[in-house]
């Protein structure tokens, strides 16, 4: 039979082979490349003699290498990998947070767009034309379409009120600000007077 088929020769297992040490070649900086100064490319360290460069480059960059010895991690098995997973997860996390800003509830809301003014009236006439459906997806879909294939003089009625809007979030943000720099000065001028008492 020529061209025997593979259910009669299985594979053979391979044999995983358990390293003492490793050697790695690193340039000064720890890094696994290094620059030559000839041709400006980045060349693996572990391959500086295969660089096609001039001879005193590869010497320079062989003088910066380091060999740096790193022990070999024993790769645990699969069921010890499981079982340490599970033992830690009873500890707890050291999660980095990340620093949120506390939002003020007296700050003025960011005004709509544009094309959400629209959504909110397509979003009507939608409901009214499909009763039945309640995807958001398909409802996004077409609002978007729509928005896309409308000129500007059609889109001009939803333009000028968001700019409306934007004026007068603008105007509302300039008294949040005056407020909050006057609150601000009051605070320092009380922590100054309980200072000097």
């Amino acid at each position: 039979m020529a061209g025997g088929s593979s259910s009669t020769n299985p594979p053979k297992p391979r044999k995983r082979v358990e390293a003492d040490s490793v050697n790695l070649k690193r340039a000064r900086d720890g890094s696994a490349f290094a620059r030559c100064d000839e041709c400006k490319s980045s060349v693996p360290v572990a391959l500086i003699d295969m660089h096609s460069c001039s001879l005193e480059a590869k010497i320079k960059m062989n003088l910066e290498a380091q060999v740096v010895e790193k022990p070999a991690e024993v790769k645990k098995k699969p069921t010890e990998r499981k079982k340490s997973a599970s033992s830690g997860a009873s500890e707890p996390k050291s999660k980095k947070r990340k620093l949120t800003k506390v939002k003020d509830p007296n700050m003025p809301k960011r005004p709509q767009t544009a094309y959400f003014l629209f959504l909110e009236d397509f979003r009507k006439t939608y409901k009214e034309e499909h009763p039945d459906s309640k995807g958001v997806k398909e409802l996004t879909k077409d609002a978007g379409e729509k928005w896309r294939s409308m000129t500007d003089e059609e889109k001009k009625p939803y333009q000028d009120r968001a700019a409306e809007l934007k004026e007068e979030y603008e105007k509302a943000m300039e008294a949040y600000n005056a407020e909050s720099k006057e609150e601000s000065g009051d605070d320092q001028a009380e922590e100054l007077c309980d200072e000097d008492a």
